[in-house]
């Protein structure tokens, strides 16, 4: 293994990625690479097709995202302030490392939504464990920091994510093509090596071979309603966004190797594993009186008997309990049961409607009023 994609977008990346997930592993395993990383634009929505689809071709999965980052906090929301943002690339390496992405992913949608799902420098280094960092495409801070000549305002930048990630942040360099992307390397390597911060090569795959870039073309179009005629219209001038191999990128960045090297270091720090086939559920805690879970449910469906068909309920009925006992204890859904229970108890006691009966008998009051008020 030479070299491994650490920076490729799937279809996920809503009409901005050309690449379909089934292929990618495919394509991976035709140029003799043996592992690849997922990092669609702000979201994990391929994380699991992805993981199986490389299972099955032989090839390592290594989950990740290019998150959106807030220029202030993420709470802010302010016009022509808040809705420009920056890139970062954040790859697992284990659990923890994936469980943090999934909690700053979701982050980004529920608290730092406006235009982009975004998170920020708070919540990333509170979620920071189990991660590795690379400073991503132009779009990056690092990068526009350099390239607007803030080159003080770089560094803190840089050696905040180093504090923050430590031997996990890289300084990432990218061979696409770009003219502005050829005087970034050239000052990000300046940067990598004053601060003593490893580089890696990526290359922000969007389609899977050189003659895809057209139709990547058209997907920008659909995406910013424009035509291909439009002169106007957003495009990227490269048709170099595709996967490549080994030897090209080898060739481009023969200058300066270890960044090709440590795209295979930071392959073999990832590894997540998914387990399937087995349902997990929360833990739910009872009493100390009660040896086990099912003992406690057990409790339950005994006064729930006695509440509806009195202190001596009739063989049938016992039997019939037992029975449904048995098959929720024997297909482990214990603690699903207590917890549906958990939440649907406090919504009663608490005047909040539940179940399908609430919702007809407010369709019936519905149609009273408006009877009531058309006559």
């Amino acid at each position: 293994m030479d070299f491994v994609h650490l920076h490729i977008h799937s279809e996920y990346s809503l009409l901005d990625g050309a690449n379909r997930i089934k292929d990618l592993p495919v394509r991976a395993k035709e140029l003799g690479m043996n592992a690849m990383a997922l990092t669609d634009h702000g979201v994990m929505y391929g994380a699991i097709d992805f993981y199986k689809a490389c299972k099955k071709e032989g090839i390592k999965p290594i989950i990740g995202c290019e998150v959106y980052v807030a220029p202030r906090s993420r709470f802010d929301k302010e016009p022509n302030i808040d809705n420009h943002y920056y890139h970062l690339i954040l790859l697992a390496k284990d659990k923890k490392g994936y469980q943090n992405l999934s909690k700053l992913v979701s982050i980004g949608f529920v608290e730092g939504y406006y235009y982009k799902p975004r998170i920020d420098l708070e919540v990333l280094e509170k979620y920071s464990e189990g991660l590795i960092c690379l400073s991503a495409c132009l779009a990056g801070a690092v990068n526009q920091a350099l390239l607007n000549g803030e080159n003080e305002k770089a560094k803190e930048i840089a050696l905040w994510h180093k504090r923050v990630f430590g031997e996990d942040y890289y300084i990432e360099v990218q061979n696409n093509g770009l003219k502005e992307q050829v005087l970034a390397n050239q000052k990000l390597i300046k940067l990598a090596r004053e601060l003593n911060i490893p580089l890696v090569a990526t290359n922000d795959a969007h389609y899977l071979k050189r003659e895809d870039s057209y139709n990547h073309e058209v997907l920008l179009c659909i995406q910013t309603g424009k035509r291909m005629s439009d002169v106007d219209r957003m495009r990227f001038d490269t048709d170099e966004l595709y996967v490549k191999s080994p030897e090209e990128m080898t060739q481009y960045f023969k200058a300066i190797p270890e960044a090709i090297e440590n795209t295979v270091k930071i392959a073999e720090k990832c590894n997540v594993e998914f387990e399937f086939g087995h349902t997990i559920l929360p833990n739910y805690d009872v009493s100390e009186e009660y040896k086990t879970h099912y003992d406690f449910l057990k409790k339950l469906c005994d006064d729930g008997i006695k509440k509806r068909y009195g202190e001596n309920p009739s063989k049938e009925i016992l039997e019939r309990a037992e029975y449904e006992l048995s098959v929720i204890q024997k297909m482990g859904y214990t603690d699903y049961f207590l917890i549906v229970r958990d939440f649907i108890y406090y919504a009663k006691t608490n005047g909040i409607p539940v179940g399908p009966r609430t919702w007809i008998r407010s369709r019936i009051n519905n149609c009273i009023c408006h009877r009531n008020n058309r006559y």
